[in-house]
């Protein structure tokens, strides 16, 4: 389960936020850039407001000083927040910088930030989980500048939060998102997205959140923990999960019966694939007819949360070829199907994955699969947020 930041840098902002269902409130002042800090006077009163309604995260901008750095996050971690980001400098003092706040991440949870951006060292992320840090997020450092998937393509940022959930970290994204970014970055698995500009008034990150705005967003990440308590709290821990998870889901079902089958016809893409060694370091043209039946919620409307996008699809593909030489059709076939069934409204899907430099014409294989009954395991970014329950037998 995905679950939603978003940015605030008052009081008045935080409201909106917990109100339109975000899961995290973060405090940060847009207008002092990326990562730019609140005062600590602002950001106590945002929690006072929030009063324990939802989690609240804190910017801290770091002094390149270890010492002065660790009583910075020390400073705001007495506030209350749940956790504190900070970026992390992509110098050669970030491993000095690690090492000195590792006896703070065993108490205090700590988030760094790397800017895709800037040429990210991602080999960082096993020194921060060796030191005990709570998770990584991949952010931009210069807004307006290109949006976070115009520098890490879908398969860059599914591999990223892939290496943090083998390391044990909790994986973020940010950076310029938007409505159609959504559904794309839901298949990575990441366990937060963080929003401020697409939440704004004229999606100006400098401007006050706009309710419907953020309306919108929340309304396209399924099940959040915010909405599904029915009072308000993210950490309640006696949430029947395997509803929440299939909530979006069975709640389209209810409200309509009415089926859009999306599609992507004749994608050719030269594939490494095949299970001869002849075959192995060179590409072979494939073929890809994917057809997916997909519950509509809505009769009309221009509207994103009325619509099952075919980037799901077609970024699904590039995650799959990502990974590098594929022995079989049959595996991409599957996890393919896998991949889009993630999404809540797909109820069935048909797959056809050819080779077309095989023979004359064209050998592969179509599969069906179709939405199983199951449940999900929420990744514990915030502690006392119980994992998915398990159905009754």
């Amino acid at each position: 389960m995905t679950l939603m930041l978003t940015s605030v840098a008052s009081v008045a902002e935080a409201e909106i936020a917990a109100a339109g269902g975000a899961d995290v409130i973060d405090c940060k002042d847009a207008a002092r850039g990326a990562l730019g800090a609140l005062p600590s006077a602002e950001i106590a009163a945002i929690l006072r407001a929030v009063a324990g309604r939802r989690p609240v995260s804190a910017v801290v901008e770091l002094p390149h000083d270890p010492a002065v750095a660790r009583a910075a996050i020390e400073e705001t971690a007495a506030l209350g927040v749940a956790f504190v980001k900070f970026a992390l400098p992509a110098t050669p003092d970030a491993d000095a910088l690690i090492a000195a706040l590792a006896p703070i991440a065993q108490r205090v949870r700590l988030v760094a930030v790397l800017f895709a951006d800037l040429g990210p060292d991602l080999d960082v992320l096993p020194r921060l989980a060796a030191a005990g840090f709570a998770g990584a997020l991949l952010d931009t450092a210069h807004k307006g500048k290109g949006r976070l998937i115009e520098h890490f393509d879908i398969g860059a940022l599914s591999s990223f939060v892939e290496r943090c959930h083998a390391l044990g970290l909790e994986a973020g994204l940010a950076g310029s998102l938007e409505a159609p970014d959504v559904p794309r970055l839901l298949v990575t698995g990441v366990d937060v997205m963080g929003f401020r500009g697409a939440l704004c008034r004229d999606h100006d990150r400098k401007s006050a959140l706009d309710a419907t705005a953020v309306a919108l967003i929340r309304d396209l990440i399924p099940g959040g923990p915010a909405r599904a308590s029915g009072k308000g709290s993210a950490l309640a821990a006696n949430v029947d999960w395997s509803l929440v998870v299939g909530h979006g889901y069975l709640e389209s079902r209810e409200r309509t019966r009415e089926i859009d089958h999306v599609f992507v016809r004749d994608l050719v893409i030269p594939v490494e694939i095949g299970a001869y060694d002849f075959e192995r370091g060179r590409t072979q043209r494939v073929r890809f007819n994917v057809d997916v039946d997909v519950t509509r919620v809505s009769a009309g409307g221009d509207d994103m949360r009325n619509v099952f996008s075919y980037d799901v699809i077609m970024d699904a593909i590039k995650m799959i070829l990502a990974s590098g030489h594929i022995e079989l059709v049959e595996t991409i076939a599957e996890r393919l199907a896998e991949l889009v069934l993630r999404h809540e409204r797909v109820q069935a899907l048909t797959v056809q994955v050819e080779k077309l430099d095989v023979a004359p014409g064209a050998v592969g294989i179509r599969i069906r699969r179709e939405r199983q009954a199951e449940t999900a395991k929420v990744h514990n970014l915030f502690p006392g947020l119980p994992d998915a329950a398990e159905p009754e037998r």
